[in-house]
């Protein structure tokens, strides 16, 4: 199995490739240059890899939460890059992508991810480890940072914090019971996309380049769809 992740939806920027179980990455965190910085990182991991592009099973990106902008990015990359190879997509949660790094980092196994999304709000996602993978308990939001002390109310034992949401809003750390813990992981990971993206594929959840869409979380940003999408 080779599937290449990319993603840029927040401030770091990265690629992953997955070729059998040898994971190659790049990531670096990169504001406001990832249309630099994007396919170079891609060249470079199938480089290390010694495979082109046409040799891959599938693309999976970063499909949101996040930058606006970022999110952009990453699935026109990932669409174009599909379109030139012949292979179908995989759409993979930002947040969830965080909450594997955290367990991959971290060892967590309960996850709050929350990533600031402006205006006094925070993209939030509750995860919990099921067979080795960050599973969403319930669904992603974009809400009051207040939300995060209920939902750790509702998570017994010890609960990990990821993402810029605890350090933007960090009042809110204060609300939270004991058995925290803060990771280390601050932004998305391709190479952490790679195992939630092997998983997808096997459930036959890859799905034509054209039917890729984003998930933004707040209903005032529109996509302008490819032609042919309905």
């Amino acid at each position: 199995m080779k599937i290449l992740a990319v993603d840029t939806a927040t401030e770091a920027c990265s690629a992953a490739l997955l070729v059998g179980e040898q994971v190659f990455s790049r990531w670096e965190e990169a504001p406001r240059d990832h249309t630099r910085k994007i396919l170079p990182m891609v060249q470079a991991v199938l480089d290390d890899a010694g495979i082109t592009l046409d040799e891959l099973d599938a693309i999976a990106f970063g499909r949101g939460p996040g930058s606006f902008t970022g999110v952009r990015i990453g699935i026109g990359v990932a669409q174009g890059l599909a379109f030139g190879a012949g292979v179908p997509l995989i759409g993979i949660s930002t947040l969830a992508a965080m909450a594997q790094g955290a367990h991959r980092l971290d060892g967590a196994e309960q996850v709050l991810t929350a990533i600031d999304a402006r205006m006094n709000e925070v993209y939030f996602g509750r995860y919990e480890l099921i067979d080795g993978r960050m599973q969403l308990v319930g669904d992603e939001v974009v809400s009051d940072p207040a939300a995060l002390v209920d939902a750790r109310g509702k998570l017994a034992g010890r609960v990990t914090c990821v993402g810029t949401g605890f350090e933007t809003y960090g009042e809110i750390l204060s609300g939270l019971a004991d058995g925290l813990a803060v990771s280390q992981v601050r932004f998305p990971a391709a190479e952490d996309m790679l195992p939630l993206a092997r998983s997808a594929w096997l459930a036959g959840e890859a799905v034509a380049v054209e039917q890729a869409t984003p998930v933004y979380l707040r209903d005032k940003v529109t996509w302008k769809k490819l032609p042919g999408r309905e």
